[in-house]
């Protein structure tokens, strides 16, 4: 709903409406797992750049979907590559707006990372300074202190992300939200992907240099955590979910 308000869209249906058919469809379909993925978009009207009179549509796809990076992955981490594709600029087009557009962005620093070999690809901003991967937010440890890259350096200010935050602490874990170089990532304890497709998953090489000893005790103890979260075996974490 923030994204359809920043790209100045009508979704024509309340948040409780929303998540109703988030509920009914997973009923419907009698999935005890899946991914949802709400989409709104400009359907038929005046051709052209301005959309504003045309009619938006609303759909609510959802299928089964295992680990994003594969299920070895979330134990032995991926390897990445910083992309030479750098992350759009919020003065082109709104990253914090969860939009189509974006992921064609998003596309090319992906294939670009699957060409040359690596699982996934880390991109920088405009200035040069780490952003995100393609579809997940980054975090960085460094001698015990936990840091992601704030919004102000054009990423997507993720659910998960929130959510490892909100864990960190809870944890009391040392936590900052700032920039940091590619340098930084080389010279990290521990690097990790969040996202919802992606949960917690480490980073175990980035450009060739292997990260940190391989242990990711930090990554992996908000993994589980997340995991309990979100599978409802954690009290404190129950009001985040919906029940079907």
């Amino acid at each position: 709903m923030n994204s359809a308000k920043i790209y100045r869209m009508n979704l024509g249906y309340s948040k409780r409406e929303l998540v109703d058919a988030c509920i009914d469809t997973v009923r419907a379909n009698r999935l005890t797992s899946c991914y949802l993925r709400p989409i709104a978009f400009t359907a038929y009207g005046p051709m052209g750049l301005n959309p504003l009179k045309n009619k938006i549509s609303v759909a609510i796809p959802l299928w089964e979907w295992g680990p994003y990076l594969g299920e070895e992955a979330l134990s032995k981490g991926v390897r990445c590559m910083v992309s030479s594709w750098a992350r759009i600029d919020s003065r082109s087009l709104p990253p914090q707006a969860k939009c189509s557009a974006n992921y064609a962005n998003s596309a090319l620093a992906k294939m670009e990372a699957i060409s040359a070999g690596y699982d996934e690809a880390i991109m920088l901003n405009g200035i040069g300074m780490v952003a995100e991967g393609p579809g997940e937010n980054i975090f960085r440890v460094k001698d015990g202190i936990l840091s992601t890259p704030p919004a102000s350096s054009g990423i997507l200010r993720g659910i998960t992300r929130d959510t490892v935050i909100q864990f960190s602490r809870d944890l009391k874990i040392t936590f900052y939200r700032n920039d940091f170089t590619r340098e930084e990532l080389f010279t990290s304890d521990e690097l990790f992907f969040s996202g919802t497709a992606v949960g917690v998953n480490p980073i175990r090489e980035v450009d060739g240099r292997k990260i940190g000893d391989g242990g990711y005790p930090v990554a992996k103890k908000l993994q589980r955590m997340y995991d309990q979260a979100i599978h409802g075996r954690l009290k404190r974490y129950t009001k985040w979910l919906t029940k079907v």
